[in-house]
This record gives structure tokens, sequence and C-alpha cells, in this order.
């Protein structure tokens, strides 16, 4: 049983990191137009998915595979690329990675989720600071005058988005690979609702909307 299982969460987080990758490569969006060279991709929906899915651990792997495999094959910034995808990929996924692990329900997870945004925003404003001059050669007083105007909203939009679609499809996707057997079964929450799964719902909904709209006046 322990191979078996070993053998599943193998799969499980090859699955997720190639579909990480994937979608990295293909989705490339543009949310502050002062800063082109700034674009939003969704790996990290699939990183915290995997979070929920297989742990803290095996999500942060994850996001160094992916990290790493996008460095060899597209990435032009180098290894201090390598170094900020990944600080930020942890930075977001950690925090409901390790909560939901402790607590398994759904207000764990959106309360996760939230702090993986905040912890997101926040260390990203940091390391763009001390970090993006090194290998873009932008002065750091440049850079600091960006932290607020473009990092800031870039950083809060793109953490929001992940937190938001990871929220409505991690359900979905999960009975989806317990189906397969890639995942076992587990006992479902007790004391949810449907009325607090549809709310849950309709606020990750709602911020979605608020995140897209708001991408769309700052991509202008």
């Amino acid at each position: 049983m322990r191979a078996s299982n070993t053998t599943r969460k193998l799969t499980l987080g090859a699955m997720f990191a190639a579909l990480a990758y994937l979608v990295m490569c293909v989705i490339h969006i543009r949310i502050v137009a002062a800063a082109p060279f700034l674009t939003y991709d969704p790996k990290d929906v699939i990183l915290a998915i995997c979070g929920f899915t297989l742990g803290p651990i095996p999500a942060l792997t994850t996001a160094a595979v992916v990290a790493f495999l996008e460095l060899i094959t597209v990435s032009t910034s180098g290894p201090i690329g390598f170094v900020m995808n990944l600080l930020s990929s942890a930075a977001f996924l950690l925090p409901p990675a390790i909560l939901y692990a402790r607590k398994r329900t759904l207000r764990g997870a959106a309360l996760g989720l939230t702090l993986g945004v905040a912890c997101e925003v926040a260390s990203m404003l940091l390391w763009n600071y001390f970090i993006t001059p090194l290998y873009t050669g932008t002065p750091r007083a440049a850079v600091a005058a960006m932290l607020l105007p473009v990092f800031l909203p870039f950083n809060l939009i793109k953490g929001a988005l992940n937190a938001a679609i990871t929220m409505l499809v991690y359900k979905p996707v999960s009975r989806g690979l317990r189906r397969a057997g890639l995942l076992a079964e587990r006992a479902a929450e007790p004391n949810i609702t449907r009325a607090r799964s549809l709310c849950a719902t309709l606020i990750a909904a709602a911020v979605l909307a608020a995140c897209i709209a708001a991408a769309l006046i700052l991509g202008k």
C-alpha cells in the first residue's frame, strides 16, 4: 500500500509539474501597461492545487521543478529569474498548503489562499527591490519608484486571480482525480452546507471578475 501511495504521489506530482509548465508556456497576459515585462500566467493555480492535494513539501518541490524547466527552456532572466519565480510561487502556495494540511475545510482553504496572496504581495515588493536591479540593470532608485504603482498592483491582481481560480476549480479537479483513482477518497467536510459552498463560489467569482476588470484598466 505504501509503495502504491508513493507511486500515486509521484504520478500526481509529475502531472501537476507538466500542466503548470504547459500553462506557463502558453498563457502570458500583460496586466500593467507601464511594465510590459510583467506578465501573468496561471501556473501558481496548478501549484496551489498540488499543495492542497499532496501537501506543502511536494508542492514546493513541484514549483522548483517548474521554475527549473522554465530556466532551461524559455526564460531569458537566467538563474536570478529562476530564484524570483520560485520565491513568488513559494510565497503564494505554502501558506494555503500548510494551513489546509492542518485544517482540511472550506474555511481553511479560503484563509490559506488569502494568506498566500498577502505573503506573495509583501515578499515580492521586498525581493523586487533587492533583486530586480541585479538582472535588469535598472537603478535601484527607479525600481523603488515602481514598487507601489507597478509591482504592488501586479502582484495583488496576480495573487487574487490565482486564489479565486483555485477556489473555483479545486473541488472539481479533486473529484476528477478521485474518480480516476489518483487520489484517495476522503471524508466530506462536516458542517459544510450547500449554501456555504455556493457563497464561497460566488465570492471567488466576484474576486475573479474584479481582478479581470482591474487588469483590463491597468493594461490599457
